[in-house]
C-alpha cells in the first residue's frame, strides 16, 4: 500500500470516529505531515505538526524529559513516546504520531543509521514501534513515514 493510500485510510478512519491527528517529527523532517496533507479534505482531521529537529526543541516545545535527552539522546523509544504525547496535548488532537531516528549518513547518539522509533498516542494509551530500516538517507526517511502511517492505521477502527 502506498503512503497516499495509507493516508486516505487514516483520514477515513479519523472522520468515521470524529477524531483528529497531529504529528511530531524529527527524523522525517515534515515528510509525514506532507503525506497526510496530500489527501483532499485532510483539514477535517489533521490538526498540524511540529518538526522538532533540534534536540532542545523536543524538550522545550514537545515536553520531552530533558534528563532523558541528556542520558540517551533524541534517538530513543521513550523520546518517541513523549513526542507523541506532547504533540497530542500541544495541538489538541485525539492522536499524536511521532518519528525520531537516524537516517544517516553517520550514527547519532551512539545509534546506528537505520535506527527508527515511532509512537502513536491516543485515547487507549501510547504504542511505540522501533523498525530497523536500511538504505540511503532518503529511503530510511520515506520508510519511516510508511511505518508511522501503518502504525496509526493499526490503532484506528477499520474503514
Amino acid at each position: 500500500m502506498t503512503d497516499y493510500e495509507l493516508a486516505v485510510r487514516v483520514h477515513a478512519a479519523l472522520r468515521g470516529e470524529g477524531s483528529t491527528v497531529a504529528v511530531a517529527e524529527s527524523l522525517t523532517g515534515g515528510l509525514l505531515a506532507a503525506a497526510l496533507v496530500d489527501v483532499p479534505g485532510a483539514s477535517a482531521t489533521f490538526r498540524g505538526s511540529v518538526t522538532a529537529y533540534a534536540t532542545e526543541l523536543k524538550a522545550s516545545v514537545l515536553g520531552v524529559d530533558e534528563g532523558l535527552l541528556a542520558v540517551h539522546g533524541s534517538v530513543h523509544p521513550v523520546v518517541a513516546r513523549q513526542m507523541a504525547d506532547g504533540v497530542r496535548r500541544l495541538l489538541g488532537a485525539t492522536y499524536g504520531l511521532a518519528t525520531t531516528g537516524v537516517a544517516g549518513p553517520e550514527a547519532q547518539d551512539g545509534q546506528p543509521v537505520g535506527t527508527v522509533h515511532l509512537a502513536v498516542a491516543g485515547p487507549g494509551g501510547t504504542l511505540v514501534s522501533s523498525p530497523r530500516l536500511s538504505g540511503e538517507r532518503a529511503t530510511i526517511r520515506h520508510g519511516a513515514v510508511t511505518a508511522a502511517l501503518e502504525l496509526l492505521v493499526g490503532r484506528l477502527p477499520a474503514r
